[in-house]
């Protein structure tokens, strides 16, 4: 048995059994509308498509926009610039994993990842403090 992460699914279905668009979007909390666009700006999200259109997602495609929202959503990665690191290939380190850690150490201690990668991990640490200083001033 793997140590993998929980699934988001609690549907009754084996891990690996494809899921509907549908059963995804109430799992990982995303619109169906948003997963469609993704489906476009992303071209390494392919589900299957069977008659009439409908999508099946594999769990790799199911990994895929979880890592998507991380970037997009958590991060602060725009479309295209979580799109440049995915496809920069190794490993995208997310803002909790940096957060307690200086720049530097954070991409010394990190995989290797290309430079454009561990530039868009350091974009996104400084998105993250920026929005944690203008959040301070407004409660000030």
């Amino acid at each position: 048995m793997s140590a993998a992460a929980p699934s988001p699914f609690a549907d009754g279905k084996a891990p690996e059994a494809l899921r509907t668009i549908g059963e995804v979007a109430k799992a990982l909390g995303i619109r169906q509308h948003v997963l469609r666009y993704w489906e476009e700006q992303f071209p390494m999200l392919k589900p299957l498509k069977r008659s009439g259109g409908r999508r099946y997602y594999r769990p790799e495609d199911v990994q895929l926009i979880e890592t998507i929202d991380r970037l997009v959503h958590r991060e602060g990665y725009t479309l295209k610039g979580a799109k440049m690191a995915l496809r920069g290939g190794g490993a995208v380190p997310s803002v909790a994993e940096t957060a307690d850690a200086p720049v530097a150490a954070a991409t010394q201690s990190a995989p290797p990842l290309s430079a454009m990668s561990a530039n868009f991990a350091l974009r996104a640490r400084l998105i993250s403090l920026r929005t944690t200083l203008v959040n301070a001033l407004h409660e000030a």
